[in-house]
Parts: C-alpha cells; sequence; structure tokens
C-alpha cells in the first residue's frame, strides 16, 4: 500500500486563531466513537463540560453548534478548549482530519487539502511551480488494471492542464478533447440558476450569486495573466479531488463537466470582483474558492445533484 500527497502537503498551516473562517462555526462537530468513549471517561469539570454538550442522533454523537453557530468549545480567542486542555490529539476524528479528503484505491491512499480552509486555498492558489503527487508511505502498489487505466488517464490530463505555452481555456478545451466530451457552454446565468437551485450553507451567498445571474459581457472580461496560474492550479485541484470516484460511480463524464463548471463559476465570480473593485488578488480568489468549496464540495447532496445535471 503507497499513500500519494500533493507535493504542497505538508507546508500546510492552520491558521488557528488568525482565521477569518474556522471551521468550527457552521459546522456540526461528529464524534467518532474512540473519542466518544475518552470524552466520557474524562473526569472533573472539564469532563462535566463535555458531556453536557454531546448531543446524539440516532447512531451519531456530536456538539451542536451554540446560538452563534459555534462549537460550545471554540473559545474567544479563536481557539479549542479541548485542544487547549486535553491536548492536541484529542480531538475528535473529524477535526484532526480536516481539511484533509482521501481518494481510495485498492492498495494507495492520496492525501489532499480540501479549500474550504482558507489557509489551503491561499497555499494551492499561490504554488508557481506544476503540482507533483510525492509518495510518503509504502513500498509496493498492486493495483487494478482499471485502476492503472485511470491513473494513466489522470497523468495525461495533468499534463494538458498544466501545459503553460496554452492558455488556460484552450487547455480545458484540449481536455474536453482528449476525453471525448463535448463542452456544455453554460451562461453566467444558467451557472448562477444551477448555482442558486442547491442547497447553501449561507444565504449571503444568494446576493453574490444574484449579482452573477444580472452580469453582462463588460462585467465578466477579465484580463489578468499573473492569475492564470493560480487558476491552473484550481483546475489540477479540482480533476485531483473529484475524479477518483468516478471508478465506483462510473460518472466521469459528469464529473469531468463539473470540473469546467466550477471553473467558469469561480472565473466569473472573480471577474465580476474585478469589475468591481478594480482589483483581484490571491487572497480575493482564495475567499472566492473557499466559499465555493464549503457550499459545494462539502456537500454530497449538492454534488450528486451537479454531477447528474451536468453529466
Amino acid at each position: 500500500m503507497k499513500t500519494f500527497v500533493p507535493d504542497y502537503y505538508n507546508d500546510f498551516k492552520c491558521l488557528a486563531g488568525d482565521c477569518k473562517h474556522s471551521c468550527c462555526i457552521g459546522w456540526e462537530i461528529d464524534i467518532d466513537a474512540d473519542t466518544l468513549e475518552y470524552y466520557n471517561s474524562v473526569e472533573g469539570d472539564f469532563g462535566k463540560r463535555l458531556k453536557n454538550n454531546i448531543s446524539h442522533n440516532e447512531d451519531t454523537a456530536f456538539f451542536a453548534m451554540d446560538s452563534c453557530g459555534r462549537c460550545p468549545f471554540l473559545n474567544e480567542k479563536g481557539l479549542c478548549d479541548i485542544m487547549l486542555n486535553l491536548g492536541f490529539d484529542k480531538v475528535s476524528q473529524i477535526c484532526d482530519d480536516h481539511p484533509r479528503f482521501r481518494n481510495f484505491y485498492s492498495d494507495r491512499t492520496e492525501i489532499g487539502l480540501g479549500m474550504s480552509c482558507e489557509a489551503v486555498a491561499v497555499q494551492i492558489l499561490s504554488k508557481q511551480d506544476k503540482m507533483q503527487l510525492v509518495c510518503i508511505d509504502g513500498d509496493e502498489e498492486l493495483l487494478w488494471p482499471e485502476e492503472e487505466d485511470f491513473l494513466d488517464f489522470r497523468a495525461d490530463v495533468f499534463d494538458i492542464l498544466q501545459n503553460r505555452h496554452m492558455s488556460v481555456q484552450d487547455r480545458i478545451e484540449k481536455m474536453l478533447d482528449y476525453c471525448n466530451i463535448e463542452s456544455i457552454n453554460l451562461t453566467a446565468q444558467k451557472q448562477a440558476q444551477l448555482f442558486l437551485s442547491l442547497e447553501r450553507l449561507d444565504p449571503v451567498r444568494d446576493k453574490l450569486l444574484a449579482e452573477l445571474s444580472q452580469a453582462t459581457e463588460k462585467d465578466l472580461y477579465m484580463q489578468d495573466s499573473k492569475l492564470e496560474t493560480a487558476f491552473e492550479q484550481l483546475a489540477v485541484y479540482f480533476v485531483f479531488r473529484h475524479l477518483t470516484e468516478s471508478l465506483d460511480d462510473d460518472r466521469l463524464a459528469g464529473r469531468l463537466q463539473f470540473v469546467v463548471w466550477a471553473l467558469g463559476v469561480v472565473y466569473n465570480l472573480c471577474a465580476l470582483h474585478y469589475n468591481r473593485t478594480g482589483r483581484l488578488t490571491i487572497d480575493d480568489m482564495a475567499e472566492i474558492c473557499r466559499m465555493f468549496s464549503a457550499e459545494i464540495e462539502y456537500s454530497p447532496d449538492n454534488m450528486n445533484t451537479l454531477f447528474d445535471t451536468l453529466e
């Protein structure tokens, strides 16, 4: 069994109290069975606090958000009281994993970093070198033939997307041609309508999407070659994160169309920002990507709706 990660993986650092969009806000925090057993064994005042804040839903234990949508253990400095009182290794599995995601094969695991984390978004979009996968564990790898074929195919897609002799738009078109998939040219209005039809975590996004639905061609014109590499990194991220599961659900076409749709939405939201403010920095683009990821990539219902619709 081998384990692979993107070459930027080990450089990730949580912003902790400096994070503007804490992953401890707006989500119910599931507690895995081993951690729950440990929490129930903790004694004293902090043990009582733990038990008083654990809720149950069928077979799942979780920390319910407080009235402000915050985890009850997120203190006023934006730090975790469980870590401060019990240690960094005493949080639930989901807290320890975030913002990581995993792609599983028969004899291979890939671990990536998700863009709902603002630190990850900035890290990926700021990267100037082409992304490479590196092996961090394992000596042998015995894969099924269809898995080997998929990895060869995905490597070809990476090569197309990282061909810096072409514009990103031309690379996307070449990727679709290579995959024998016809491009779905959704207008900005249809992009926004599709987004608005999905479940959203934050209704504040409706205003931004409403602007997109009313955008003119002038509103969406942006010429800033400085961010060409950032869009390349975003395209590679989407492919790395979402194509592997096509081995199980046979939705390769839908997943590739999702990559194209997602890039189009992010690009148009960036263009709106650029034309509204007169600038677009990596931080600006990272915030748009963070919002998109939190609203779309972390909702299985939204992702399945998109795969079905776009395919």
